[in-house]
């Protein structure tokens, strides 16, 4: 359900045009509800603890929610939350079920589901509704999984966790007998052991470190991002925070001592996002217990804002030509 105290903010009147911002065009999502976007909260921890980081990321949601409120429309022209869902009883299996469900729901009510986490284990219940809403389609079409992140995610554990999500993808793959396309920006070497460079190989995963991603031109990783999504009929993009540079997002599980700078992160989501291809997004490790003036909390918003744009939204950088 909605929580209607954090929807709120100035209210402008000019006569200059529009004055909206996000809290006045935000409404509860339904089984009425049809088109536009839709926020899930998945106020989560369980993956996070089990994978021994900082916990705290189950207040990300709310959050992200209030710097969401206060920012301008900018032709967004509704939003729809669906209120959080939550694990308090360290049942991380069913709470990935559950979100599951929820986007499946918000793709059959044609919307675009944008869940805000939460750890990243919120991945394989996004996931999870992605491949139950396309169902026999995913054996004819190509699900390009773009993931923003320092790690991996790909440890084997009998138990799941925010470091497992992509590993429980590519065993889902498997087992269906559907391929299975991982493309990940922004790898530290530092925070990832040989073992999971070893498996991200063995898994045909595509990847760009962030040293590299830092000294590599924004309009050439533009053209090589294009190149990604015109081979790919589906796109699943998943940003965990711990992307950025520290100082950009203190307020993560495993701050990053080097990073992605913010600019191309976004770039890189507006391609994305105006691909037309995008079927479902969520934003991950917003903790507010680390953060610091709500830095981390306003980049999620920020990107969320990204997200939510029509296609017609642009950022101000020179065009691509493929």
């Amino acid at each position: 359900m909605m929580n209607r105290a954090l929807w709120t903010g100035r209210q402008d009147i000019d006569g200059a045009g529009d004055t909206r911002r996000l809290h006045q065009v935000v409404s509860p999502f339904d089984e009425t509800s049809r088109g536009g976007a839709a926020l899930i909260g998945f106020a989560c921890d369980e993956g996070v603890r089990r994978n021994y980081g900082r916990v705290g990321a189950a207040h990300g949601p709310d959050a992200i929610r209030r710097m969401l409120a206060a920012l301008p429309a900018h032709g967004i022209e509704h939003v729809f939350d669906a209120g959080n869902l939550t694990c308090d009883d360290e049942q991380l299996e069913q709470a990935q079920q559950r979100l599951a469900g929820k986007v499946q729901q918000v793709l059959a009510q044609h919307a675009f589901p944008l869940t805000l986490g939460g750890g990243h284990e919120v991945a394989y219940g996004t996931f999870l509704g992605i491949i139950q809403h396309l169902g026999q389609a995913l054996h004819s079409g190509h699900l390009l999984i773009i993931n923003f992140d320092a790690h991996f995610d790909l440890r084997e554990s009998e138990l799941a966790s925010s470091g497992t999500p992509f590993k429980q993808m590519a065993d889902w793959c498997h087992q269906a007998g559907i391929e299975f396309h991982y493309l990940c920006y922004g790898i530290s070497r530092l925070g990832n052991t040989p073992a999971l460079f070893a498996r991200a190989e063995d898994l045909g995963v595509q990847f760009k470190l962030d040293s590299d991603l830092v000294f590599t031109d924004i309009v050439d990783l533009g053209r090589e991002l294009l190149d990604q999504l015109a081979a790919a009929t589906y796109v699943y993009l998943t940003i965990d925070l711990d992307v950025l540079p520290a100082e950009k997002a203190p307020g993560v599980s495993a701050p990053a001592a080097y990073g992605v700078p913010l600019e191309k992160i976004e770039y890189l989501t507006q391609l994305a996002k105006n691909s037309g291809k995008l079927i479902a997004a969520d934003i991950a490790e917003c903790n507010p217990n680390y953060d610091r003036d709500n830095l981390t909390a306003k980049v999620a918003a920020r990107l969320a804002h990204t997200l939510l744009q029509s296609r017609n939204m642009s950022l101000n950088i020179s065009k691509i030509s493929r």
